[in-house]
């Protein structure tokens, strides 16, 4: 079994990539902060699908977490997260390197301006999170070069945000949005996912479940009314502590105030399931 190409500091990654280049090689990348699910290998598989090299980075973003718990406690596996990626393909390139070696020691997110896609949802309840991610995502992709980036839309939110990073920074990068994967009770799939009891992830399926009913309701009701009564489901739940629910339109990620059959429409849903926060969206048309 050929064993894969692990590099942890950018010089050492940049050295080889130099030379794949020169071969006129396609590059694939997934950003990845770990802890491997099958939602990141249906990225993973997809690149290894349509690249020649597909470079996979596991670094967990110190920028990106305004709750410094939140950042002790996510999970570090990188041993099991090569296993994985060796059942996908030996071919593959995994990059992790330390905080110090990506920020050049200075560990500091840059400010952006992202036409208002982060001041919604996500942005309204993490302050400094997508500086983070836009951060470390042009970190990354300027390293790399890849000719085209995977990311999920279960963060539907930060890949508006990205693309709209790579045409302000004129990155000549290809930004492909991969479907949600799902558990087999419809929960979207999480590294954050591990972190719950058997009962309460049983339970945590009813988020999915939600939006499905939203999503019918939406054809014939309106978005207020709608969001309300989502509003209402949870209210029931003791371990499900919603923390907002949003329709807003799939482009400028803009709450809608009033329906309008050109526009394309998503609901957006945060929930601390005992604690532990998930999101999760589909869209309504």
């Amino acid at each position: 079994m050929r064993f894969m190409l692990v590099f942890e500091t950018k010089k050492e990654l940049q050295n080889y990539l130099f030379e794949i280049k020169t071969k006129k090689a396609i590059i694939g990348m997934v950003p990845t902060m770990g802890a491997l699910h099958m939602g990141h290998i249906s990225l993973v598989k997809q690149a290894v699908s349509k690249n020649d090299i597909t470079v996979v980075s596991i670094f967990v973003n110190p920028t990106q977490f305004d709750n410094s718990e939140d950042l002790e406690k996510y999970p570090t596996t990188l041993k099991e997260d090569t296993l994985l990626l060796q059942q996908v393909s030996s071919e593959i390139i995994i990059f992790s390197p330390s905080a110090s070696d990506i920020y050049d020691g200075n560990i500091a997110a840059k400010k952006y301006n992202f036409d208002g896609l982060d001041k919604v949802m996500e942005g309204e309840f993490r302050g400094n999170h997508f500086n983070g991610v836009g951060t470390i995502v042009e970190t990354l992709l300027t390293l790399v070069m890849p000719n085209n980036a995977y990311f999920g839309e279960k963060d539907y939110q930060q890949l508006a945000i990205i693309k709209n990073l790579i045409e302000k920074q004129k990155i000549p990068i290809t930004i492909i949005g991969c479907p949600i994967v799902r558990e087999a009770n419809g929960l979207a799939m999480s590294s954050r996912n591990e972190r719950l009891s058997p009962p309460i992830r049983k339970e945590a399926a009813f988020l999915y479940k939600t939006l499905i009913t939203a999503k019918e309701k939406f054809g014939t009701k309106s978005a207020l009314l709608t969001i309300n009564w989502v509003k209402n489901q949870f209210k029931t739940k003791d371990n499900l502590k919603l923390e907002y629910v949003q329709i807003a339109d799939a482009r400028t990620l803009q709450p809608v105030k009033r329906k309008q059959k050109s526009r394309k429409y998503r609901i957006f849903i945060a929930v601390y399931a005992n604690g532990i926060r998930l999101i999760d969206n589909i869209a309504l048309n």
